[in-house]
C-alpha cells in the first residue's frame, strides 16, 4: 500500500513538473507585435542598367509605372496579427507583394477602395500611391514584399496623411 502511495505521488509530481516546465512559461511569454518586419535581404543595387515599367490594369482603368531607376531593391517578410493595421503610408518606388499566408486588405486612400488579397496571390503596390492594409482575419497573414528604387538607408515607409476612410 505504501509503494502504491509512493509511485502515485512520483507521478503527481512528476506531472507538476511537466506542467510547470511547458505550460506557466507559455503564459509569461510576450505577445507577438502586431507588425513584424524580417528583412531577407540587404539593400541591394542593379549593377546593370536597369529600366523598370509595371502595367496595372483593373477595374477603373490602367496605371503605368515607370520607375527610371529601380536599382535599389530590399526583400522583406511581413507577420500581421489578427486586427493589425498598417498605418497611411507610401514608398518611393513599386512593391510587388506575394501573400503567404491569410488574407491582406490593401486600402487606397485614393477613393478608400478596398483590395481583398488572400494566400497564394499577389499584388503591386505602384509607389507614391498613399495606402493602408490590415489583417481581416483571426490567424496571422504573411507576406513578402520586394522593395524597388527603395532609399539608399533609412525606412522603406513614408508616412502619409489619412485619408478619410
Amino acid at each position: 500500500m505504501r509503494r502504491k502511495r509512493v509511485s502515485l505521488g512520483a507521478a503527481a509530481l512528476g506531472a507538476m513538473l511537466l506542467i510547470g516546465v511547458y505550460v506557466m512559461p507559455s503564459a509569461a511569454q510576450t505577445p507577438p507585435p502586431p507588425i513584424a518586419t524580417e528583412f531577407l535581404t540587404a539593400r541591394a543595387v542593379f549593377p546593370d542598367d536597369v529600366d523598370l515599367k509595371i502595367k496595372i490594369k483593373h477595374g477603373h482603368g490602367t496605371n503605368v509605372v515607370d520607375v527610371e531607376d529601380p536599382s535599389r531593391t530590399v526583400v522583406a517578410r511581413f507577420t500581421v496579427q489578427p486586427g493589425a493595421r498598417f498605418p497611411w503610408h507610401t514608398h518611393a518606388g513599386p512593391v510587388v507583394v506575394n501573400i503567404v499566408e491569410g488574407e491582406l486588405i490593401y486600402i487606397e486612400a485614393e477613393g478608400c477602395l478596398e483590395h481583398p488579397y488572400a494566400a497564394g496571390t499577389a499584388f503591386v503596390d505602384p509607389g507614391n500611391h498613399v495606402h493602408s492594409a490590415f489583417n481581416p482575419g483571426d490567424a496571422p497573414t504573411v507576406f513578402v514584399a520586394t522593395f524597388f528604387g527603395a532609399p539608399a538607408s533609412g525606412p522603406l515607409v513614408i508616412p502619409a496623411e489619412p485619408a478619410n476612410c
